[in-house]
């Protein structure tokens, strides 16, 4: 049926809905990736919004279970140019279509993905509304995005490493995957948790992962970071680095539309080695409020010169806002995990 993807300047394109879901609200994003869409559409990351592909052909190989990273995709909706209907890859076991129908999730094809994405980028994100009717008003939210994501309960996944107390402000599978991969004896919090909480499993280091929204709402895991500040080791991921950041006393500003795909240079200035990261974020660490404070920045953005990593001059905390792990996307900067051996050594 014709559909319609509305920003909230009244800007209309149109396309066909494909989905059995013919409605979805949230902040209109767009991700550069040519391939990985299984893995990005359940990034949790993403919770809140609708997504763009830039890429034109989406769904030719299906879904695979293997490459999702949450039980469920967190988008509301999924905007492509062209819909591959009949997938064909060895390890495919439903279409896109299929799944995403499984989940109650929109899927609105044969958009002008390009002049839409050129869209976002001009004016910036904007929230946005698919629906069958053009005259629809594009609502707002407060939804709280992190209770959407976090695990409601602690627990375990034992290894026989140094002990990991991981903060899951909508984690990844494949940052689990990394970690377990090393060895590390990981306790999984929600990202709620107070230091009363974590402080029971006397934990080596303390991880802040990836996560949606905006950094500044997450005020229980702000407090419990800077609670932690030069009692433990700290490491952050994505939102992680941004909330840690925070408890420093920097400030976080949103982008204009953020950096998200698997093709972001990203320059270590330690050893001056560029890296192709995968990055998905709206907001980003203030270099300006970063001056002349007791930190270094480790890795910036070629791209935009924005921060991508800090460290800290007196305490073991160190913090990236690009995803180490991949997933989707390469695979250069993995070696960051076998790093948090040594925040923990420094301690």
């Amino acid at each position: 049926m014709k559909g319609f993807i509305k920003l909230n300047d009244s800007t209309i394109f149109e396309g066909e809905i494909i989905s059995k879901k013919d409605f979805g609200q949230g902040e209109v994003v767009f991700n550069t990736s040519m391939t990985g869409y299984e893995e990005s559409i359940t990034d949790p990351s993403y919770a809140g919004e609708i997504l763009v592909m830039t890429y034109p052909l989406i769904g030719n190989y299906g879904v695979n279970l293997e490459n999702l990273q949450s039980k469920r995709p967190p988008i509301k909706g999924l905007i492509v140019k062209d819909y591959c209907q009949f997938p064909s890859h060895h390890t495919s076991q439903y279409s896109l279509l299929d799944y995403l129908d499984q989940h109650e999730v929109p899927i609105l094809s044969k958009v002008d993905t390009r002049a839409l994405t050129k869209k976002l980028r001009i004016e910036g994100s904007m929230n946005g509304v698919i629906t069958t009717e053009k005259d629809f008003e594009v609502p707002t939210s407060d939804e709280n995005l992190l209770d959407s994501v976090s695990t409601k309960e602690i627990y375990r996944i034992q290894g026989n490493g140094p002990k990991v107390a991981l903060i899951d402000l909508g984690v990844k599978k494949n940052i689990v995957n990394q970690l377990k991969s090393e060895g590390y004896d990981i306790y999984v919090f929600p990202y709620n948790s107070t230091k009363n909480d974590v402080d029971k499993v006397q934990p080596d280091l303390v991880l802040f992962s990836n996560g949606p929204g905006d950094p500044k709402k997450a005020k229980e895991a702000i407090l419990l970071a800077k609670e932690f500040i030069g009692e433990k080791p700290l490491f952050g991921i994505c939102l992680g680095h941004q909330i840690i950041s925070l408890a420093l006393g920097f400030n976080t500003v949103k982008m204009k539309f953020g950096h998200r795909g698997t093709n972001h240079p990203v320059m270590n200035l330690l050893n001056n080695k560029c890296y192709i990261t995968s990055q998905n974020h709206g907001y980003m660490v203030e270099k300006e409020s970063v001056k002349n404070k007791d930190v270094i920045i480790t890795y910036i953005n070629l791209n935009d010169q924005s921060i991508e990593g800090i460290m800290h001059k007196k305490y073991p905390i160190f913090t990236v806002q690009f995803h180490p792990e991949g997933g989707p996307g390469v695979h250069d900067t993995t070696f960051i995990f076998r790093k948090i051996k040594d925040l923990i050594n420094r301690n």
